[in-house]
């Protein structure tokens, strides 16, 4: 798998919804299999995305190359369609909820990502807002952002929307210019918040004073690692009375959540790392709390919030950290670009880990879900023909496919798999191409057949598989007339039977038409008057001492399970229901 791919995506019928339908390597290739889509009537609209991976933060960089038929521009697809639904500032005081925070961090993520910036830090700094002002288009496509996408359920023009938000955000700007120059933001320093909580415990506006203070103390960190050490620092200044102690404590938790939410921050602090899945289980050992790797001059920091993290003292950021996983796992890029047998054993890893996780935080039909999507993409026309291009025969080509079946999950990813299984093995090629000799070609199929047996394909799309082998099995047994020659090479009937369970001990058999010819000859075999006495003898010959008719005959019906031959069966053939009534 490279590190480019191109991903080709079309809106479901009905729903509107955005899939993803094909990887493919090559750009022009993806866009005219985009177009035959659309042309076919499969899909409303086409989009092709590129993504090409960043090796140095593990993730990858989006471009959309071509898009067309009827977008749906409804369907939530975009940072911006999120804000659809939020609910209108009326005030100055609604820009400091939660969502109004989050929006901020949404719009104005390049920028507070530039000054290295929370948003909670931006809306109480009078420093931070001054420069923001100041490069005025920067706020106003921001605000026009949000005042687009609200206008979609509203009756209010954009215009009044927009005129509506530069008014609060005026409003806000000069209250926090005053309130600093008043001194309002005052009062924190280190080891001076415990007391500055109690003092503004059930005071009017005590988050906003807090979190006033809080940015003045961390405007001294030039850095993402020193910001958060600050943070986690005050964590052992919280007071012992329970109002002022739950004031800091929110706070402190609420600026540690959107220091993480930035994907830059937080790979800052844990460091670059060669691929997605390598920072994914990073992010999770940090998330329980177990040995984590942080970046040069951030090991230390890091390794503080996770022991935090171990102790579930820091829920909310802890939970933004559990969304991130959930988020990366979703977003369908590769974990490992170079390997699809390292993406399977990445797979492995990560859900392994999420097992321990799973809990509150991380739902296990969350991390099913996502897994699901996840193998979704590893069913698809290119990466399986990557993954198959170094199997020379097609026998070898199924056996990369219940590779592949093994390590994806969803009932309909398998059902897609099986698509693909199919035509292999009723090509003509299949049988052709495969090892020499008939008992090496019979075991061989024997072995696909089992593993098909013992796969979670559907009970229909595991029947058809197995049946499709057991075909091509028997076609090659009846040309060769393996078990035919058997009958005539070898007269003696235990002889016979002995060379037909060497053959079904071996593996030679499939399960099917095979075996049911295979054990039709076996019954026959066992049907003549002589077998019985002929046997023992044969016992007592090779042992040279007396044998246990009831034994000797007990460990043979035994034997006999290999063809499907029931203890019942073994017994009337033989005629030896009274040896084994007791």
């Amino acid at each position: 798998m490279s590190e480019v791919q191109f991903e080709i995506f079309h809106q479901d019928r009905g729903t509107g919804s955005w899939s993803l339908f094909d990887v493919l390597a090559n750009r022009d290739e993806a866009i005219e299999r985009a177009r035959r889509l659309l042309h076919e009537g499969r899909a409303d609209a086409v989009r092709v995305v590129k993504e090409t991976f960043d090796a140095g933060t593990g993730g990858y960089v989006s471009l959309t190359l071509f898009e067309d038929g009827r977008v749906n521009r409804k369907i939530k697809n975009t940072k911006i369609d999120e804000l659809e639904d939020l609910k209108p500032c009326l005030s100055t005081d609604d820009l400091y909820t939660h969502v109004a925070r989050s929006t901020i961090e949404l719009t104005l993520a390049d920028w507070l990502t530039r000054h290295k910036l929370t948003a909670t830090e931006l809306m109480h700094s009078a420093a931070a807002l001054h420069k923001l002002d100041s490069q005025g288009m920067t706020m106003r496509h921001a605000i026009q952002k949000i005042a687009v996408a609200q206008a979609f359920n509203s009756e209010r023009t954009v215009t009044q929307i927009i005129r509506q938000l530069d008014e609060l955000c005026t409003a806000a700007i000069r209250r926090v210019y005053k309130d600093d120059k008043d001194g309002l933001f005052d009062g924190g320093g280190a080891g001076k918040f415990g007391a500055l909580a109690e003092t503004l415990s059930g005071m009017p506006k005590r988050d906003y004073r807090l979190n006033g203070a809080l940015t003045k103390h961390l405007a001294q960190a030039h850095s993402w690692d020193a910001k958060l050490a600050l943070v986690l620092g005050l964590m052992d200044e919280l007071p012992q009375m329970q109002e002022p102690r739950a004031l800091l404590f929110a706070a402190v938790d609420g600026l540690v959540t959107e220091l993480l939410s930035n994907p830059t921050a937080l790979t800052e602090l844990l460091g670059p790392h060669r691929d997605l899945g390598h920072a994914l289980l990073n992010l999770i050992a940090l998330f329980l709390g177990t040995e984590v790797q942080g970046a040069d001059g951030g090991t230390a920091t890091v390794k503080d919030l996770a022991r935090r993290f171990g102790r579930d003292e820091l829920p909310e950021a802890r939970a933004a950290i559990a969304s991130r996983i959930l988020a990366e796992l979703k977003s369908m890029k590769r974990l490992c670009p170079a390997s699809l047998d390292d993406e399977f054993a990445m797979m492995r890893r990560l859900n392994g880990m999420l097992i321990r996780a799973r809990g509150r935080y991380l739902l296990h039909e969350d991390i099913l879900d996502v897994f699901v999507e996840r193998s979704k993409r590893l069913v698809t026309h290119e990466p399986l023909l990557q993954y198959m291009q170094t199997s020379r025969t097609p026998d070898q080509k199924l056996e990369r496919l219940l590779t592949v079946e093994e390590n994806v999950i969803g009932a309909e990813n398998k059902r897609e798999l099986a698509t693909f299984i199919m035509p292999l093995i009723t090509s003509q090629a299949f049988e052709n191409q495969m090892p020499q000799g008939v008992v090496t070609r019979l075991k061989r199929i024997a072995v696909l057949q089992d593993r098909v047996l013992h796969a979670g394909f559907q009970e229909v799309q595991m029947n058809q598989i197995a049946a499709a082998l057991d075909t091509v099995a028997k076609g090659i047994e009846d040309r060769a007339r393996l078990l035919a020659s058997i009958e005539t090479r070898v007269p003696n009937p235990v002889e016979r039977a002995r060379a037909l369970l060497k053959l079904a001990s071996a593996g030679v058999f499939t399960q099917g038409d095979l075996l049911v010819k295979a054990r039709r000859f076996m019954m026959a075999t066992l049907g003549t008057t002589e077998f019985v006495p002929a046997y023992l003898a044969q016992l007592e010959k090779e042992t040279d001492a007396p044998v246990d008719r009831a034994v000797a005959l007990h460990e043979f019906t035994v034997e006999l399970s290999l063809f499907g031959i029931t203890h019942d069966d073994a017994s009337r053939v033989l005629g030896t229901q009274s040896v084994f009534a007791n």
